[in-house]
């Protein structure tokens, strides 16, 4: 089995700014452009979501791209394609596949993993396989040097933590809100002090999301954060401008970059 350069992924958060992390719907719009768009907007690392048919972690916006993405017959081999051929435009940019556990293993924990290396996929985050249950794809993924990452949450106590933290690698995701995608966003002092806590008990790079919308929130997140997740208000955009969203994206991942790279300095 051909491995993969982890080098690519670690890279992103050891830039002289947090990381901006993005995400979209594959399949949802012209996904390749917008794919793109967030390259060129200054997106440091890029979730591809995989759609399924219940998506439960996720709020209003992202199920309906999943929806969309279904009824316009996206499959996992569509997904992967959309991968190989991002890696072939963008060598250097680390893509993650985030979704759920069926597509993921329906086909065994092994195939998808080669298929992950073949594609160039740097990680995954597969929100419905708990800790325990690690075997059912975790191995595959490290035994081809694909990340395995993790959530914690608001939740997440001191007894928990050092299990989720059990073979993670890239990055810890902190979902700063206990519920679903998009619809609210976490006070800034809970983050401040869940991302202190986070870094006191592991050395991977702690990245937030789930309801980051405005320059100005993605800005004091990075005051403390090593990477800022930003996904509902990406879809909304593919939402709203349809197979032309690729410039509208580029402006707004550029104004969020932006209020990133400033936020330390």
């Amino acid at each position: 089995m051909t491995r993969l350069d982890p080098n690519r992924l670690s890279a992103a958060f050891t830039k002289a700014h947090p990381a901006l992390v993005t995400f979209i719907t594959a399949g949802d719009g012209d996904t390749a452009a917008n794919l793109d768009a967030l390259v060129a907007g200054g997106a440091d690392v890029i979730e591809l979501g995989m759609p399924f048919t219940d998506p439960m972690a996720d709020g209003p916006a992202i199920q309906a791209a999943n929806i969309r993405s279904l009824a316009a017959g996206t499959k996992t081999a569509d997904v992967l394609k959309l991968a190989t051929d991002f890696r072939g435009r963008h060598p250097q940019v680390p893509l993650v596949l985030m979704g759920y556990a069926n597509p993921m293993t329906i086909r065994g924990p092994e195939w998808f993993a080669q298929a992950c290396v073949t594609a160039g996929v740097d990680g995954v985050i597969c929100v419905d396989i708990p800790v325990e249950e690690d075997d059912s794809l975790g191995d595959a993924l490290r035994a081809a040097d694909i990340a395995v990452i993790r959530l914690a949450t608001p939740t997440t106590d001191a007894a928990r933590l050092p299990t989720i933290l059990g073979n993670a690698s890239g990055f810890l995701y902190y979902v700063s809100v206990a519920g679903i995608t998009g619809l609210q966003q976490a006070a800034q002092a809970s983050i401040d002090e869940a991302v202190a806590r986070l870094k006191a008990g592991t050395d991977l790079p702690v990245a937030v999301g789930f309801g980051v919308r405005t320059p100005q929130q993605a800005a004091d997140i990075a005051k403390v954060a090593d990477g800022v997740v930003v996904g509902s208000a990406i879809v909304e955009l593919v939402a709203q401008h349809g197979r032309d969203a690729a410039e509208p994206v580029r402006e707004y991942i550029a104004s969020l970059k932006a209020a990133i790279v400033g936020a330390r300095g």
